[in-house]
This record gives structure tokens, sequence and C-alpha cells, in this order.
């Protein structure tokens, strides 16, 4: 069992670390007050390709298809300086493009996917509703066919860069089947009519990353849009999430990094009782189990990545990746916050817009209770 990167991962890392520091880091504290994403930053994110991590270079992407552990590597770096723009990218990349890249049609990867993957568009991937929350069966939006197009009515909420996207994969219903709902995922161009974008959400944490409220109001999508089938959009849509879930761990992975190096930083610096409080038991613990918890985390979201590349299930790892390096981010930001006492509360150490980003990744993408949930189904269901 080899537990090395290779040489072209390493270099990803080096090239993205680098990036992230020249470019998202003198700004992430600024973005997170003015709740808004650096378009320099975005130019520079279409340069180097990070819209389309995961997407063949036939159709504009970097290639990584097939290499999810660069993809997580990746996304933990850009999450290590800001997970904004980590959150921004990976459901951009990892729940709109990838599944249009797995599900689409070739006539739909010519029109959606390629200006997707060379960023000159955004994407969001639409399933929450008030009453469609954790119980992604309770989708109300509902869709019914007129001649060649489908006629949608409803509304979604909290759609990550649903402000700023303009591509959507958007999970409606689309009949039923006895009692069972049917649904569909269907790719919707955002300058459609009946299509308009409402409030927008002010968040806790990863506030510059755009979560808006989105409403259909007998928006006509032609018939070809529907991704993967019709009736399909159940199945499809579990299928995207649990590739969302490796990246959501590995935006983690990244925030818990950030929180290990700031607090051994401080520790180091701060003198209290005559030597660095990093001399303190006290403080040893804390760090050492911050290591632990990411550590841990990492590997769990690797051995997902990994178990993906290799066309083995991996949906409950996946689960067990995002459930643990959630609350691992939880942890260490929480701890570094207390490592930097007086001075962890305040918005000029970084530590305090850690501490709010991590808790939003103990509830997207399915929350530490529905994370639970599913490992446990799956342990019942064929042992360990």
């Amino acid at each position: 069992m080899d537990f090395s990167l290779t040489k072209k991962q390493q270099m990803i890392r080096k090239i993205t670390r680098e990036f992230s520091e020249e470019y998202i880091a003198h700004i992430a504290e600024e973005s997170d007050q003015n709740s808004q994403l650096d378009p320099t930053v975005m130019k520079e994110m279409k340069r180097m390709k990070y819209f389309g991590t995961c997407i063949p270079e036939e159709y504009g992407g970097a290639g990584l298809h097939d290499d999810t552990i660069s993809f997580c590597i990746i996304t933990e770096e850009i999450g290590r300086i800001d997970a904004s723009w980590s959150i921004t990218t990976g459901v951009h990349c990892s729940v709109v493009a990838y599944p249009l890249y797995i599900f689409g049609t070739e006539e739909q990867k010519q029109e959606f996917l390629i200006p997707l993957a060379k960023g000159d568009k955004i994407g969001a991937f639409c399933i929450t509703e008030a009453n469609a929350g954790s119980d992604a069966g309770g989708v109300e939006t509902n869709a019914y066919l007129d001649g060649d197009e489908w006629v949608i009515n409803g509304s979604k909420i909290f759609a990550t860069n649903g402000g700023i996207a303009e591509t959507l994969l958007l999970v409606v219903k689309t009949g039923e089947k006895g009692r069972r709902k049917e649904f569909t995922v269907f790719i919707v161009d955002a300058n459609t009519p009946g299509y308009s974008v409402g409030v927008r959400e002010d968040k806790l944490g990863v506030r510059a990353s755009n979560t808006s409220e989105l409403v259909f109001q007998d928006m006509r999508v032609p018939k070809e849009n529907d991704l993967g089938g019709i009736g399909k959009g159940f199945r499809i849509g579990l299928q995207i999430l649990d590739y969302g879930r490796i990246l959501m761990a590995a935006q983690c992975v990244g925030l818990g990094q950030a929180a290990i190096e700031a607090s051994i930083k401080y520790a180091n610096e701060r003198v209290q009782f005559g030597q660095p409080i990093g001399k303190f038991q006290g403080i040893q613990w804390k760090i050492a189990d911050m290591g632990v918890a990411v550590e841990c985390s990492r590997l769990l979201t690797y051995q997902a990545a990994w178990m993906c590349d290799n066309k083995l299930d991996y949906g409950m790892i996946g689960s067990m990746a995002k459930l643990k390096a959630s609350e691992a981010a939880m942890q260490a930001t929480h701890d570094a916050v207390q490592i930097h006492g007086a001075y962890g509360l305040m918005k000029a150490y970084a530590v305090e817009r850690y501490f709010r980003d991590a808790k939003m990744a103990e509830i997207y993408e399915g929350t530490s209770e529905i994370q639970r949930m599913v490992i446990a189904q799956k342990l019942l269901r064929r042992g360990y």
C-alpha cells in the first residue's frame, strides 16, 4: 500500500499553494467582509483551468478527470487560504461540470460543458427547497411536458453559486409512478425567460461565496435538456452528491490545515509567564489533537478519491470523509480560536474567519446527521 503522492500530484500541490498565496491570501479577509468574490481572482482561476479541473482537455478542462486525488489537492490548497473560493470552484466542478461529463450527451457537452470547463460560465446545482433539505425526496418544484418543451414552476433555496451561475443543474418533479415521485435533472441556461434570482443569503461563513434563492415561473426548457433521462433524477442526484462530498471533505482538510498552521505560528510567538505558550502542555495537546484529526480526514478523503478513480463504490467512504473532515475542521478552528485567546475573536486574525467557515461545512453537502444516517444504513445492510 503506497501512501505517497506522485510527482505530478506533488507539483500540483506546489503550484496551487503558490497560486493561492499569491492571488487569494491578501484579499481573503476583504472578500469575506464585502461578501464578494474578487474578479481578478476569477480571471486567474480561469487561466489556471481551476473551473475545469475534473474535465478532459478535449472539453476545455485540465484533464484530471481520472485523478480525483489531484482534484482534492487543488480544493484543499485553495481551501487552506479561502473556503469561499474553495466551495465556489468545488461546487462548480464536482456537482455541475463533472455530472455533465458523466451523464451528458455529446450535444450537451458541446453546448454546456465546454463553457463551464473553460470558466466562461459558472455553474450551480439546485436541489434544496424550503421543504426539501435533508429530505431530497421532498422536492416540489415541478415540470410538465408541453409539446417539445418542459414547463417548470417552483423555487430553490441555498443554491451555492446561484446568483452568479449561468448554467444550472435543476432537480425537479416530472411525475409520479404509483405513490412514488419521479424526478429529472434539467440543464438550464440562466437567460431562459421565467428564471430569476431571489434573495441572496447573508451567511455566517464562506461569505464571499454566492448563496441565493432561485425562482422559476413558467420557465420553458427544451425537451433535449434533460440530463441522463426523464425520471432518473433522484438516482443521478444522489450520485452527484456522493462525488461532491469528496471535494467538500477536501475543502475541510484545507481549512483544518490552515487552523493548525496559524496556531503553531501563534503558539511559538506568543509569550506568557516568561515563555512561548507552545511550551505549555495544554496548548501542545490541542495542537496534537488538531493534527491527528486533520490527518485522519486527509487520509479518508484521499481514500474516497482513490476508490472513485478505481471505479469502486466510494459512497460510504465519501460520507465518512465528509463527516470526519467537517467535524475535524470545526474542532481545529475552535481550538485555534482558543489558543489565540482574545485575539482569536478579532477579525484581524484569520482564525476568526476559519471558525465561521468551518461551521458551514458541518451543514452543507449533507449535514453531519445525514452523513451518519448514510454510513449507518450502509454498514447495517452489508456489514463492515
